[in-house]
């Protein structure tokens, strides 16, 4: 009875011991990418066009059972509100780090990209950035720090170069929303115009929080400004152009990156119509995969894109992209292969200069017709 009893042990035991190793085999490595958006705030229905674009990647990478190091792999998405706000993106910044994550998309304000960059430089995290625009983020010198979008240089260059030379624009205003994107783009757009032999009559600004434009657009047309560029962000701009209707007012609006979409329209009403805005890269429509794209992205969030979101999905395959180049997801050994990347996105070629940037960025005029935004030009970056 006592040897029966002790092979039924040694057998429990076996079985026990079998069933611990079976899930040790099983268990899968949890990788996770960060997002830092703008969640809350005005900047908000952008900040959940990123996280959207880079949670539908996410799920569609884990649909395809990846192994790194020959272990299975489940992505991660760690989401953190920076609410449009530097000091707030850099407290989050650690958070991400603290969290453990491989990889960050982000972000949406260049005012918060900035200051929290180096942070997930100081820990090697890769930062691959799909919607801050400004120039500043990619020279700091930090190596970890990559864009796939155009820069405000490209794309606010292109806008001072065309309102000269194809819109012909005599009196040429400017104003901003004293953000470091809307400061950043202003500046480019009036170096361009100034290549280009034009002559700028006005420059206004405010802040990124107002409503009300009633000084700055009396100005404006003081000045008899027959074409007025505003950098600052979709909401802003609208009401914008709704004051300038109201005030009689004949320039030709057009806006910075972030302004050709719904939001736009919405808000802006019959005041939309005839205004331009330039933004980053090609139609996505016009793209061998943008259609399907934004077919899948509506049947899964119920909303159609905004600008960003096709970005953010390319960050995150990317970034994902690099681990399995490399078969790992420690940064340290993918991040040789996120610099050497050459993906075909849904916003096109992907492949990075020496400073991080988009070595082929391009930017396309829209107008707005019968309350669609419609594309008119399409240029790359010289």
């Amino acid at each position: 009875m006592l040897n029966t009893s002790r092979r039924f042990c040694a057998f429990a035991l076996t079985a026990v011991a079998l069933t611990l190793s079976s899930h040790v085999c099983s268990a899968k490595q949890v990788v996770k990418i960060g997002v830092s958006a703008p969640l809350t705030g005005n900047g908000a229905a952008n900040g959940k066009d990123i996280e959207n674009g880079v949670r539908l990647a996410i799920e569609e990478a884990n649909a395809q059972h990846i192994k790194l190091g020959g272990q299975d792999v489940r992505f991660e998405l760690d989401s953190v509100d920076d609410q449009g706000d530097p000091r707030i993106g850099v407290q989050v910044a650690q958070k991400l780090v603290d969290d453990g994550v491989v990889a960050v998309v982000g972000y949406y304000n260049s005012g918060v990209a900035l200051p929290a960059s180096p942070i997930f430089a100081k820990a090697g995290i890769p930062l691959i950035d799909p919607a801050a625009t400004n120039p500043a983020i990619t020279r700091q010198g930090l190596k970890n720090v990559f864009r796939i979008i155009a820069t405000d240089a490209q794309n606010s260059g292109n806008a001072g170069k065309y309102a000269v030379s194809v819109t012909k624009a005599q009196r040429i205003a400017v104003m901003d929303d004293r953000t470091a994107f809307g400061q950043g783009a202003a500046d480019e757009f009036r170096k361009a115009v100034q290549a280009a032999g034009g002559r700028i009559v006005a420059s206004e600004f405010t802040n990124d929080k107002a409503v009300e434009f009633n000084a700055q657009l009396t100005s404006i047309k003081a000045a008899n400004a027959d074409l007025l560029y505003f950098a600052g962000l979709n909401n802003q701009a609208a009401l914008l152009t709704k004051r300038m209707k109201q005030l009689g007012m004949h320039a030709q609006f057009v806006g910075s990156g972030g302004i050709a979409d719904s939001i736009f329209t919405s808000v802006a009403g019959s005041a939309a119509e005839g205004a331009m805005a330039w933004e980053y890269g090609r139609p996505v429509e016009s793209l061998p995969q943008g259609k399907a794209f934004a077919e899948k992205f509506k049947r899964r969030f119920g909303a159609d894109t905004l600008t960003y979101a096709p970005f953010a999905y390319d960050c995150a395959w990317v970034a994902i992209n690099a681990m399995k180049q490399a078969n790992s997801a420690k940064p340290e050994v993918f991040m040789p292969a996120l610099r050497t990347t050459q993906y075909d996105g849904i916003t096109g070629k992907i492949e990075f200069d020496a400073y991080g940037d988009l070595k082929h960025p391009t930017s396309t005029l829209y107008q707005v017709k019968n309350a669609k935004w419609v594309p008119v030009t399409t240029i790359s970056a010289e």
